[in-house]
């Protein structure tokens, strides 16, 4: 094989990379807000049927790849479906405050353990919606790389190979990520709040990428890839975590080990 072939596919494998660490950060901050009600062990599940969701999904995402640029609607049904939960759970939390302020935040045992596996279900199906970002972002970087070898599925193998790595390697930092969040919600509860919103944001996310599909072509096609975009995004990103992390006070070290 040429040199300049395998150096191009080296960069953009590593450019790769660093966009689906991007997009695990995203997925990681859904997971994370999802399975936080459960009891440790039960959190530790979920969060690895989670990941082995994800992983799953983008391998079938990549297979189905053909096909998946004209399911622009997969991403929409995952848009509709993160505005429900950050909505739905800040309108609980709301509620909750208002109750009372001495009431114990901890759902009654029987109650956890009969939600398990409706919290690893909600998991998937974010988890399908973000496989689907994830493999049509590396989509766009890995297939404008030269032909190597021949045809897998419609997709060639060189570039399938690119994203195939690229998006496990996502899934491989996605689990980081998802087990510092759920420590970092457990240790400031003040940002409770900020990661619904985060999750309804991302949500936002996924609506820009649905309306510039070339289906609908609502918005332009190149809108959600410009500096613009990215720049909006992470910089509102940024301030909800901001407002979250310095609007409350850090739980006490021992409650925390108490309710761990």
């Amino acid at each position: 094989m040429d040199t300049a072939i395998i150096l191009e596919y080296a960069w953009v494998l590593i450019v790769l990379i660093g966009l689906e660490g991007l997009l695990a950060a995203d997925n990681a901050v859904v997971l994370a807000v999802m399975v936080r009600h459960l009891e440790p062990k039960s959190r530790k599940k979920a969060l690895f049927y989670g990941l082995l969701g994800a992983f799953v999904f983008r391998v079938i995402a990549i297979l189905l790849l053909v096909w998946l640029v004209q399911w622009w609607w997969v991403q929409g049904l995952g848009a509709l479906y993160l505005f429900y939960v950050s909505i739905s759970h800040l309108i609980e939390l709301r509620k909750h405050r208002n109750s009372s302020d001495d009431e114990t935040t901890e759902t009654p045992k029987n109650k956890k353990e009969s939600g398990f596996w409706m919290t690893v279900l909600k998991v998937e199906v974010a988890d399908i919606a973000f496989a689907v970002d994830s493999i049509l972002a590396a989509a766009a970087i890995a297939l404008a790389l030269p032909a190597v070898g021949g045809d897998f599925f419609g997709v060639n193998i060189g570039q399938y190979l690119v994203m195939l790595v690229g998006g496990l390697i996502g899934v491989i930092i996605m689990r980081f990520f998802a087990n510092y969040f759920v420590e970092l919600l457990a240790k400031r509860p003040s940002l409770e709040v900020a990661a619904f919103v985060i999750v309804g944001w991302v949500g936002v996310k996924l609506t820009v990428l649905t309306l510039s599909h070339e289906a609908l072509g609502i918005i332009p096609e190149s809108f959600p890839h410009s500096t613009t975009w990215k720049v909006i995004f992470w910089a509102v990103m940024l301030i909800i975590v901001l407002v979250g992390w310095f609007g409350g006070s850090k739980k006490d070290k021992n409650v925390t080990e108490s309710n761990s």
